[in-house]
């Protein structure tokens, strides 16, 4: 994530807690508003665009930060398809996952194997920008591969909350 800590050990809080003096404003403002790319990266920012763009000039911390983002979705990737017993699809978007090639570069990377997940990304049609949704997979990939854009804002806003009333969609 980009400045909230994502999956840790409840007792690293407690540690935090405990070890650095932090009360619980303290704590919640480190896990998240300090923390996630932001912390790993060290170059002062959380945009997903200056930590590659880092990584691409050769700072080692901006380098790690983008491994471990993408090691992670690989790792839920495996978790999902487990639970669910295989799969069919994968999809990347909203900000990141529509628009950044790269990240789904290295997610994909390693899941080539035929006897394994069986996703091939098509390095071609993944490196093509379009705002229309798109396949990227090579045609030896067992697994569909899809860049599907999103407005998130417009669903949000579009969708009442349980307890406001229903307003007809655009």
């Amino acid at each position: 994530m980009g400045t909230r800590c994502g999956d840790i050990d409840p007792a690293a809080v407690l540690h935090l807690m405990e070890h650095h003096h932090l009360g619980p404003a303290a704590m919640n403002d480190l896990l998240n508003k300090q923390s996630g790319l932001l912390a790993l990266a060290g170059i002062g920012s959380n945009d997903l665009r200056d930590v590659i763009s880092a990584a691409d000039g050769g700072n080692l911390e901006a380098a790690v930060a983008l491994d471990i983002f993408c090691y992670r979705i690989r790792k839920y990737i495996g978790a999902f398809a487990a639970a669910m017993g295989g799969l069919e699809v994968l999809v990347f978007t909203a900000g990141i996952g529509e628009n950044s090639p790269e990240v789904r570069r290295r997610v994909c990377a390693g899941m080539e194997a035929a006897d394994g997940f069986g996703i091939v990304l098509d390095p071609q049609k993944n490196a093509l920008a379009s705002n229309q949704a798109r396949a990227v997979q090579a045609e030896t990939s067992r697994v569909k591969i899809l860049v599907v854009p999103t407005n998130e804002e417009l669903e949000i806003a579009a969708k009442p909350c349980g307890s406001c009333p229903a307003k007809p969609r655009p």
